[in-house]
């Protein structure tokens, strides 16, 4: 089975619809694009040829781990109170040993939100702190040492 994919709704409308337009108008332009370029003769040599070819490349493999990741998405309701740290919520951490604090968006990759870090709920750090509340402190292991955290804010994202 492959792993489940946390998405908030608005991330999984935002990538529905990218597929939607590179399965779509994508895919009819590079076509015109590879045929004009094939127009211009001998493809050995022909420039537009392959940069289209390559471009096309690039779209079916974006289709490709779009079409995975929608797949495997379970799409995960982000509002309301974050008393506990979830996919989608925004957390704010004091590394153990640094007066300073660093804020992350728990969720995919793909969650685009303003300048914020995206911090993966499967990464050990991630694992460490799913379920924790404000206050908290909590332990993770990276390269065989344990680092300490602790969870000074959460909010929705």
């Amino acid at each position: 089975m492959a792993d489940v994919q946390e998405l908030s709704r608005a991330t999984y409308d935002r990538l529905r619809a990218e597929l939607e337009n590179l399965t779509g108008e994508g895919r009819i332009d590079i076509a015109h694009k590879i045929e004009a370029a094939r127009a211009l003769g001998d493809l050995s040599e022909n420039g537009d040829y392959h940069a289209a070819k390559e471009q096309q490349g690039k779209m079916e493999a974006r289709i490709r781990q779009i079409s995975g990741l929608l797949q495997d998405a379970v799409v995960v309701d982000a509002t309301g109170d974050a008393d506990a740290v979830a996919v989608g919520t925004v957390v704010e951490l004091r590394f153990e040993g640094d007066a300073d604090t660093e804020r992350f968006l728990v969720g995919n990759i793909e969650e685009r939100h303003d300048d914020l870090e995206v911090l993966s709920p499967g990464s050990p750090l991630g694992q460490a702190i799913l379920g924790a509340e404000v206050g908290a402190q909590r332990t993770y292991e990276v390269n065989r040492r344990q680092l300490g955290i602790e969870i000074v804010s959460i909010e929705q994202g």
